[in-house]
């Protein structure tokens, strides 16, 4: 147990719940911040989550508990933030502390929608962070897993490999395995462009395409996302390694993907509003699904899964219509 650690935890959602549960496997007490006071309250009488990941169980006197988000900065030498992009600036704006002498790890796998940047490129250019302080966690790694503590591995990215290293020690365990990554950004562009493919695959699988051609798109989207990527920070990385390609895979076919189920609904015929309605947390494609397009525009990349997506979700276009067009540019 690392007994001088102060490392917190931002966000109540289940990727949240499953950081805190990996931390506490090797760090004595763990801050973590939620918005909600009657769900801090929940946790210490109950020692579990009341909304996600219930079966995970807590040792309350290791959990630093707290809804003051300020309180939270100030303890902390190590922040992780599992926020959902949608909300993350609204939180941002509620400290009022600097966080400059802070490391910052970003858990969350989207676009932030005020600026349509990643929260790495957020958090440098609106709180002027720098990159060396700011760090990505990637996947494949689903919430639902770590809380059966079921093997699954990491991606700690960070351009000082020593605090990459740091983190790395007391998030590993018996069913986590970590790994290293200087890829800051293409990781965390990784992790983002992932969800959207992931809706793709939903919507394909909800108008009734088989395996045989979810196999062709996931393909297909492992191709298209590395160009992307090399568009918008160009350097060496393998798209293979499980950062890119395995992080994709997961998401494109687990059945605990929340954006393949929004894709599903949409391809069964859901209107975005009322799929959005019928899911109870959170799809981090759809906000992060226009972001990535508009860069595009700038960028140029040749982007037809994330075009299709695009206009069927924004354009509110036949996901029959778009699919059949798309079929004929893959191969």
């Amino acid at each position: 147990m690392n007994n001088t650690l102060k490392v917190a935890v931002f966000g109540g959602g289940s990727w949240a719940t499953a950081i805190v549960k990996m931390l506490c496997e090797n760090v004595t007490t763990v801050g973590w911040y939620m918005r909600s006071e009657s769900s801090v309250e929940y946790i210490k009488e109950n020692k579990h989550n009341p909304n996600y990941l219930p079966s995970a169980e807590f040792n309350v006197a290791q959990l630093f508990l707290s809804s003051d988000i300020d309180e939270m900065v100030a303890y902390a030498d190590i922040i992780i933030f599992a926020i959902p992009s949608a909300f993350f600036n609204t939180e941002l704006s509620k400290i009022s502390l600097s966080m400059k002498d802070k490391t910052i790890f970003s858990a969350i796998k989207g676009i932030v929608p005020e600026t349509g940047l990643i929260v790495g490129e957020h958090l440098h250019k609106e709180l002027g962070i720098p990159f060396e302080n700011i760090g990505v966690i990637t996947g494949p790694c689903h919430a639902e897993e770590v809380a059966m503590e079921r093997l699954s591995y990491l991606t700690i990215a960070c351009q000082d490999e020593s605090k990459a290293v740091l983190l790395s020690e007391v998030i590993s365990g018996d069913y986590i395995k970590c790994k290293i990554s200087d890829d800051i950004i293409g990781t965390e562009y990784a992790a983002m462009l992932k969800n959207i493919y992931a809706i793709a695959a939903g919507i394909a699988h909800g108008l009734g395409y088989g395996d045989n051609f979810q196999a062709v798109l996931m393909s297909n989207a492992v191709r298209e996302m590395k160009r992307y990527i090399k568009k918008v920070h160009k350097m060496k990385r393998n798209i293979n390694n499980s950062a890119y390609l395995g992080d994709l895979l997961v998401t494109g076919y687990s059945t605990f993907s929340r954006n393949r189920m929004f894709g599903n609904m949409l391809g069964k015929g859901y209107t975005v509003k009322s799929a959005m309605m019928e899911m109870s947390m959170v799809a981090e494609g759809y906000y992060a699904l226009k972001s990535a397009y508009e860069l595009n525009q700038e960028n140029g990349a040749t982007t037809p899964i994330i075009d299709c997506v695009y206009n069927i979700v924004y354009l509110k276009r036949s996901p029959k219509r778009q699919f059949k067009l798309l079929t004929e540019y893959l191969n």
